[in-house]
């Protein structure tokens, strides 16, 4: 300990002189270095000084780096993300746009449907309940007596007949299909002109039956609405010919039929409103 205060206080006391000694000391290494007495000195010392800066540097480098990677990866998930939400508002759109698409088209065909036909006042309705069921085959339609819709008229599409109401409410309708087993059309083939009855069969396909034995009949012939019984107007297209066949009893021909409307698609039908069945079992009972 008395060494310890004995060198502070020389330090004290010899402050000035330990100051120009430093001075001195510097001053001759910048003489020494400058005249080149130093330089093997320098060049032994500064081989690991410089190791050490470039390991310095490379660390400086590498944390730099890393700083811009982050920042460039923060970046593109903030762009990734706003690029999803984009691609996702587009994709809302798109879909949108399809489905007016469709419905314009749907539209346009109905509206094509009642300019070609000038006989026909029809109503458009909305599909707004589909029974496909091997049960009893029917649609649902938005419209009802309301709009002036009554039992037994007619629905139709551009592509063909549809069916006929068979149930109305108020606001709504059900429409037996023509596919269904228990309906019966009158029909014609539009080339022959051959006559037979349409109705549906338990695969939900149409077959045509009682054609006479010899009337034509070809694939591909247009079946349409005879208008016999009173039940359909004439002329209205129910489907076409895929194949021909003698009957079980071999007294008649029988036709299979292809309607060209996808049930399972329909939107938007026509409601002939200027058609009202006649009854005719009234002359049943009348006749003798």
């Amino acid at each position: 300990m008395n060494q310890g205060v004995g060198f502070r206080r020389s330090w004290r006391s010899n402050r000035g002189l330990y100051l120009f000694v430093s001075l001195l000391a510097c001053a001759a290494l910048i003489v020494a270095s400058r005249s080149g007495l130093l330089a093997p000195l320098e060049d032994v010392l500064s081989t690991p000084l410089n190791a050490v800066a470039g390991v310095f540097n490379r660390v400086a480098l590498n944390l730099n780096a890393s700083a811009e990677d982050l920042a460039e990866i923060q970046e593109l998930r903030r762009r990734n993300a706003e690029l999803e939400e984009a691609l996702a508002q587009f994709q809302a759109e798109l879909v949108e746009l399809r489905e007016i698409a469709s419905d314009h088209q749907r539209l346009t065909d109905l509206l094509e449907y009642t300019a070609a036909v000038q006989n026909q006042e029809t109503l458009a309705a909305d599909v707004i309940g589909l029974d496909q069921s091997s049960v009893f085959r029917s649609i649902t339609i938005n419209r009802g007596t309301r709009d002036g819709v009554t039992i037994g008229m007619p629905v139709v599409t551009r592509q063909g007949l549809v069916g006929r109401v068979i149930q109305v409410s108020s606001t709504a309708a059900r429409v037996m299909l023509v596919t269904e087993t228990t309906s019966s059309v009158s029909a014609r083939l539009q080339t022959s002109r051959a006559e037979g009855g349409v109705s549906g069969d338990p695969n939900g396909n149409l077959v045509m039956q009682m054609i006479p034995l010899d009337d034509t009949v070809r694939e591909g012939d247009l079946v349409i609405t005879s208008g016999l019984g009173g039940n359909f107007p004439p002329d209205i297209v129910i489907g076409q010919v895929t194949s021909v066949r003698p009957s079980d009893q071999g007294l008649s021909q029988e036709a299979q039929i292809r309607s060209l409307i996808d049930f399972d698609t329909l939107e938007f039908v026509l409601v002939i409103t200027n058609f009202q069945p006649v009854e005719m079992s009234v002359f049943d009972e009348a006749a003798p």
